[in-house]
């Protein structure tokens, strides 16, 4: 289960465990959103200058609480990990808000690049969830938005 906050930078560092203030140090406050799991914390640092929409979006259902107690529904050894389901919890949930148009980027899938789920075919459907990728992924860039 995940746990999703927008923090302040500031607030993060005083008070986050030893071994996430080094990469919160370095993270914009104001687009930055940490995952309390099972396993401990993830920070995501989340590129509003690549994907605009995109990083809004994240931050809005942050905010909303929708991501809270989310889970990582979807997980393949070696590939990724998908989360961001807070309506149904299995990967065909959606949030309130309508679907986003692509931003593709020239910043290419590689270990610990977060990207945005899509539902469907079209490149124009991602909505809430995503995923972490665990290794290198070229065959998704320009295929999904990093966020």
């Amino acid at each position: 289960m995940i746990r999703i906050f927008a923090m302040l930078l500031a607030a993060l560092v005083f008070a986050a465990p030893a071994q996430i203030q080094p990469a919160l140090a370095q993270s914009d406050p104001q687009n930055t959103l940490v995952l309390e799991t099972t396993k401990g914390p993830v920070v995501i640092r989340l590129r509003a200058d690549v994907a605009p929409q995109h990083a809004a979006r994240l931050k809005q259902l942050a905010r909303d609480g929708f991501y809270d107690n989310a889970p990582f529904h979807r997980v393949i050894a070696g590939f990724m990990a998908q989360t961001g389901d807070g309506d149904r919890g299995d990967g065909r949930g959606k949030s309130k808000y309508p679907d986003l148009k692509q931003e593709f980027s020239q910043v290419p899938f590689r270990r610990g690049i977060v990207g945005m789920a899509r539902g469907g075919h079209s490149v124009d459907s991602a909505n809430c969830q995503f995923f972490i990728t665990y290794a290198d992924a070229p065959h998704l860039n320009g295929q999904y938005t990093v966020i």
